[in-house]
């Protein structure tokens, strides 16, 4: 079985949730991706180790996660990089690594949408959804916006969003 990049959406969405109780469906719409997407997502997580079932109720496994976005998400999922758009700050251009870095003269990098209100060079998201469902989610934002930090950044970029991204697993653990 090999892990898909919505598999890390997923646990990432779980994450920024909390301990809260959840449904396949309630996920699938938040993440606007159907149910069967996200029963098959968990299977692969599972399967990964990267979440674990307890009883009835699974979680990420936040040692395993963190160690897989740190250590492995670069190589596995890169991001496809194109020419100017309108989109969403991903990576060192938005929150809360854009206080760290300062502006150059380059285009920042975007997900393309049309609601974006940025004009830059598009990156791809981890998955085709990411920029609708992030719109309603301030805390899966700031986590995808980390891990492509990860995924492309540059060595200050990717130390900075490591730090980060410790703090918030960590504050989830």
């Amino acid at each position: 079985m090999q892990l898909k990049p919505q598999d890390v959406l997923v646990l990432l969405k779980l994450v920024s949730m909390g301990k809260k109780d959840w449904s396949y469906h309630k996920i699938a719409v938040e993440l606007f991706m159907s149910p069967s997407e996200i029963h098959a997502a968990i299977k692969r997580s599972l399967a990964a180790r990267l979440a674990i079932k307890s009883g009835s109720q699974i979680t990420p496994f936040i040692s395993h996660l963190e160690e897989f976005l740190i250590h492995g998400i670069q190589y596995v999922f890169i991001p496809e990089q194109g020419g100017l758009q309108r989109g969403l700050p991903t990576a060192h251009a938005a929150p809360p690594l854009k206080q760290y870095f300062t502006q150059s003269d380059e285009p920042p990098p975007v997900w393309p949408h049309p609601e974006g209100k940025m004009r830059g060079m598009s990156f791809s998201p981890l998955y085709k959804s990411v920029p609708q469902a992030v719109l309603n989610d301030p805390l899966l934002y700031e986590l995808l916006v980390l891990v492509d930090a990860i995924r492309a950044g540059r060595s200050r970029e990717q130390a900075q969003a490591i730090k980060e991204l410790k703090v918030r697993l960590e504050h989830y653990a």
